[in-house]
């Protein structure tokens, strides 16, 4: 029997791999991969935006379409803010334990209302 494909954003497939390990461990693994990979996404949607933000410097007007582009960069820019927290205060490492926590929360919250459906 084929064992099934590894998934590095779930935590039972770390389980599968790291017998001995504790869950908590491979959790920490697998949400560690989760929220990489949606920083990278969430980066990758703010990409242009030094060019759209020096247009009125540069003498050009915005567009209609430039502020909604610029919109949905300071909404992806936003959701990476909690990691330039960490980064950025001195001290703020105190805080990383509550924000895995909370990510993690809202992450349960988005699926157990994706699965009670749309509905909800």
């Amino acid at each position: 029997m084929a064992s099934p494909e590894f998934d590095p954003d779930k935590t039972v497939s770390y389980q599968s791999r790291m017998k001995r390990a504790p869950k908590w461990f491979s959790s920490f693994l697998a949400s560690n991969s989760r929220e990489k990979n949606r920083m990278r996404q969430e980066l990758g949607k703010i990409k242009g935006a030094i060019p759209l933000l020096m247009k009125p410097r540069n003498g050009s007007k915005w567009t209609a379409q430039d502020r909604q582009e610029f919109q949905q960069m300071l909404r992806a820019a936003s959701a990476v803010y909690p990691y330039l927290i960490i980064w950025a205060l001195p001290g703020s490492i105190v805080i990383l334990p509550f924000l895995a926590w909370h990510l993690d929360a809202r992450r349960k919250d988005r699926e157990r209302k994706a699965a009670a459906g749309p509905g909800v």
